[in-house]
């Protein structure tokens, strides 16, 4: 699939870094994502490539960091490093990871994370994790690491975050998945951005979006609470075209398309959109 959407012309594929759903059909879980991103990134020549978003939860931080180092290196350089804090208890509990004090936890490994990603070294000492005079080697094909995006507009998090990372990402529901949803709270994220003392152009703004086909089956796996309650987009070609480039407009410098159904189809469907985006720019 991942070979599908760069044939058709999209710039990036993502994986979610989940490990199990409770759906009406049962328990469902997907691939382990750095694994399945390993195999994208070999399988693939040109597209970009990303956790939406590697929950920091699930590895401990400086593995996560020789496993961003590694994919970057197989792709070549294409790994965007997408980070959270995660916010599915079931799956926490279900595998053993702690799910209290996550945005404390998290801003120590993203301390480590961003550190060894940049430096190849770090001696640390936290509350939650310790690394001594750990050393990343070999590095990231790239001098200083692959570049950083958080998927949350907490603020708390966003406060941890801006002053380092190189873009920001936000999930349709938090925004209403519509492009003056997103420039609403994008406004709000560009305030903190300047508060960091940063240009709001050094932090690019991404939107994930949510693209129901005319074979859709009404739900994505990995669905947030409210999901539900949100209208994804809808319509031809040429229509989403032009809803897409209203998200762009709308400040977003990279819009990932959550589909339903995801299927090969889809994403030869969805070329057609690319280009009635493209038409319309």
């Amino acid at each position: 699939m991942a070979q599908e959407a760069e044939a058709v012309g999209f710039d990036s594929v993502w994986y979610g870094d989940h490990l199990i759903y409770d759906l009406a059909v049962g328990a469902r879980g997907p691939w382990e994502a750095w694994t399945t991103l390993a195999a994208i990134a070999q399988a693939t020549t040109t597209i970009e490539l990303g956790p939406l978003v590697a929950s920091t939860s699930f590895h401990a931080p400086t593995m996560l960091a020789k496993q961003a180092a590694t994919v970057d290196a197989i792709s070549q350089g294409r790994l965007i490093v997408g980070l959270g804090a995660g916010w599915n208890q079931r799956e926490y509990d279900a595998f053993g990871f702690a799910y209290d004090k996550r945005v404390s936890r998290f801003e120590e490994a993203f301390t480590i994370i961003r550190t060894l990603l940049a430096d190849g070294e770090i001696d640390y000492h936290g509350t939650f994790y310790d690394a001594e005079q750990c050393v990343l080697h070999p590095r990231s094909p790239r001098p200083g690491g692959p570049p950083l995006m958080v998927g949350s507009i907490g603020d708390r998090m966003l406060d941890i975050t801006l002053p380092h990372v190189d873009s920001w990402n936000m999930w349709w529901s938090q925004y209403g998945n519509t492009a003056a949803g997103f420039a609403h709270e994008k406004s709000r994220v560009d305030q903190l951005i300047q508060a960091a003392g940063r240009s709001i152009n050094d932090v690019e703004a991404t939107a994930a979006v949510h693209i129901r086909l005319a074979d859709g089956k009404g739900r994505l796996m990995g669905d947030y609470v409210g999901d539900a309650d949100v209208k994804p987009l809808t319509g031809s070609p040429d229509e989403l075209g032009s809803q897409l480039q209203e998200f762009e407009s709308a400040g977003a410098a990279h819009i990932q398309l959550c589909v339903d159904p995801i299927t090969r189809d889809s994403i030869n469907w969805l070329g057609n959109v690319l280009s009635a985006f493209h038409r319309t720019r």
